[in-house]
């Protein structure tokens, strides 16, 4: 329990601060200077090499300490644009963070980390800011009721915190991309595929939105640790697996037909009942409860009737 607690506190205390820095351009200006100065020593101890020994003795050095010191202070520069950010560190302790976009120069004795990118080149560790995109590979799980579904995700995410993403997890896309299958399947086991009989409850398929909002909860509340922020998740694909996509077709066609039919019903009886109505309404005629009966079942039996009916017209009485 101790090695756990004092783990979350060490977390906690990679807070992203700050790099100090200084405009790349008056840096620029130093350093052209040096060099400059460089050249101007190497030229008077060139004209004095004839005549002034010691002149010539001190020069030289002076001129190699400068181009020494100006070569040192050119891997301090650092050009960052719009949404992007060098993570520094220094002797292997977190120097800070540049994020402001512009030219600048910072202690050239710091490099930049990126774990999700393994280049050498410090230009080519940055940082990207920007919203991006994770489209998840589809994945077999189970929903609530127990049946396989395929599941993709599309996640839009960006980093907030880059010292916890660079320092708190590994490669940070890739816990990303982890997490992002744990909580599909944390979520798609908390729903049905489709919605029940009754309708009352949320489905996969049926409340699109809801889920897209639980499933970034969800994910959110497990890359907090990794300083990234998921502005939204949605399902992108979302079947029955193809061992029983068959079945649950022909259930769902089954269904639909049962619904259908008792719409019809429904329309039917509503229809005889107005005929009766108006008939006794408008004492067209006076029926008696058997022909009634007989009216009502051959109404029902044309609208109701899965084919044209075919009147049969009768010439004698019903008695």
């Amino acid at each position: 329990m101790e090695n756990k607690q004092i783990q979350v506190r060490d977390f906690d205390r990679i807070t992203e601060k700050s790099a100090k820095k200084r405009n790349g351009w008056l840096m620029l200006f130093v350093v052209v200077l040096m060099f400059a100065a460089a050249v101007v020593c190497i030229a008077l101890g060139a004209v004095y090499a004839d005549g002034t020994e010691g002149a010539t003795i001190a020069l030289v050095p002076v001129a190699i300490c400068l181009l020494a010191v100006g070569a040192i202070f050119l891997g301090g520069f650092k050009l960052v644009q719009p949404n992007e950010a060098f993570v520094l560190t220094l002797f292997g302790k977190y120097y800070g963070t540049l994020k402001q976009d512009g030219f600048f120069w910072v202690n050239p004795f710091c490099s930049a980390v990126n774990p999700a990118r393994s280049t050498t080149a410090g230009f080519a560790r940055k940082l990207s800011l920007k919203a991006m995109t994770l489209n998840n590979d589809k994945q077999k799980v189970n929903d609530e009721e127990g049946n396989p579904i395929e599941i993709s995700v599309v996640v839009i995410w960006r980093i907030t915190n880059t010292a916890r993403a660079v320092f708190n997890v590994e490669n940070y896309m890739a816990y990303l991309s982890t997490q992002c299958d744990a909580a599909i399947r944390q979520v798609a086991r908390q729903y049905p595929y489709d919605v029940s009989d009754n309708g009352d409850e949320k489905s996969l398929r049926g409340s699109a939105q809801e889920i897209a909002e639980v499933l970034r909860e969800e994910l959110q509340e497990r890359c907090e640790l990794a300083g990234i922020e998921v502005l939204e998740a949605r399902i992108s694909h979302l079947a029955y697996a193809p061992e029983i996509a068959a079945a649950m077709l022909q259930r769902q066609q089954a269904s639909a037909i049962i619904a259908a039919r008792q719409k019809i019903v429904e329309g039917a009886v509503s229809m005889v009942q107005m005929a009766l109505n108006k008939l006794s309404e408008e004492q067209i005629v006076e029926l008696d409860d058997e022909r009634k009966a007989q009216m009502v079942s051959n109404l029902l039996v044309v609208l109701c009737g899965n084919r044209d009916a075919q009147p049969v017209v009768g010439t004698g009485s019903i008695y």
